[in-house]
């Protein structure tokens, strides 16, 4: 099936930046693919190569693609009607909670990365720790609003993030009391996930699936953040942040590593790649989250991974493709 390719960016969340750097780097690698750019108000563009060249901050400037767009629906609409097969280079809120993937599967369209039903189930914390878990994988201990303060005596140190948000955004270290009332003030405005602080070395592993079937966890990467907090800025404008590929690890840790992320992979349904992070942690691997569709930028981790496997960035681009037009409902 020769199908026309499509990145599409943007999203009308609050990692539409980081989306705009993936972008960049899948129309490096696909050239000849179309560019649509998805707005804030919901309406896709149709985008020139040069524009999102010539967009040098993408990590703090908005990309303003200059047209009127269509409405989102009308655009997968056409993408039906035109044969597209959609590259994702999108990340957080609808693009990666299963809200585009279901609108995407009720065309028929074809896309990369994981199904509506797993990405809603992997982008919700509470509920990707419950899978987990029962799928073989260790998380943290959760900690109710309510037993806040009892938590913080026995702990000495939480941590506090949005349930449903990617990219480290409102991440709350509780190292102090006015910290606790900083994660009750950002609870009234969206659910939170609390968890005891868990010391460590913050580490992260991709899996990816092959067209011919075969399924493998890429090298584990190690993260040592610049100013401390692996928060938005220290992952995508501090250059102080460290990423080792492949990390510094015991062999046996690497080996867990793998199989955890495998183990996540396969309790979230994952389809095409995932990038699962975790703390080694004294006690053992202890798992954070599951990210459905990681950045795909320059200086994200799973491309790193792809190299030090001695992946082709095209090569796993084109593998995706073929399993996102091979998985399309009729």
């Amino acid at each position: 099936m020769n199908m026309r390719i499509t990145i599409l960016f943007g999203g009308s969340n609050r990692e539409r930046l980081v989306s705009v750097a993936s972008a960049q780097a899948l129309h490096q690698a696909l050239p000849e693919a179309d560019l649509w750019f998805w707005d804030i108000q919901d309406r896709v563009h149709a985008v020139q190569a040069k524009q999102l060249e010539e967009h040098v901050r993408p990590f703090e400037d908005e990309f303003k693609p200059g047209t009127r767009g269509v409405p989102l629906e009308q655009a997968l609409d056409q993408a039906k009607a035109e044969e597209r097969v959609l590259v994702l280079a999108l990340h957080g809120g609808r693009a990666e909670n299963g809200e585009l993937q279901v609108m995407c599967e009720a065309r028929g369209v074809p896309f990369t990365g994981s199904g509506s039903a797993s990405s809603h189930l992997a982008f919700d914390k509470i509920a990707a720790k419950h899978f987990a878990a029962l799928g073989g994988v260790t998380p943290p201990a959760g900690i109710a609003l309510d037993n806040i303060d009892e938590a913080f005596a026995e702990y000495g140190r939480l941590i506090a993030k949005p349930a449903r948000d990617g990219s480290s955004y409102g991440l709350i270290f509780v190292n102090a009391k006015q910290d606790l009332v900083a994660v009750r003030n950002a609870a009234k405005l969206e659910e939170y996930v609390i968890e005891p602080y868990v010391a460590g070395i913050e580490a992260t592993c991709g899996v990816l699936e092959r067209p011919d079937g075969s399924i493998l966890s890429l090298p584990p990467i190690e993260i040592i953040p610049g100013e401390g907090n692996f928060d938005y800025a220290a992952k995508y404008l501090l250059k102080s942040t460290q990423e080792i590929c492949p990390g510094r690890f015991t062999a046996e840790v690497t080996a867990a590593l793998k199989q955890q992320a495998m183990l996540a992979h396969r309790a979230m349904s994952c389809t095409g790649y995932s990038r699962s992070d975790f703390i080694v942690a004294e006690k053992g691997l202890v798992y954070l989250e599951t990210n459905t569709l990681p950045g795909l930028t320059k200086s994200s981790l799973y491309p790193k991974a792809l190299k030090a496997e001695g992946i082709d960035f095209v090569d796993f681009l084109r593998g995706l493709i073929e399993l996102a037009e091979r998985g399309v409902r009729k």
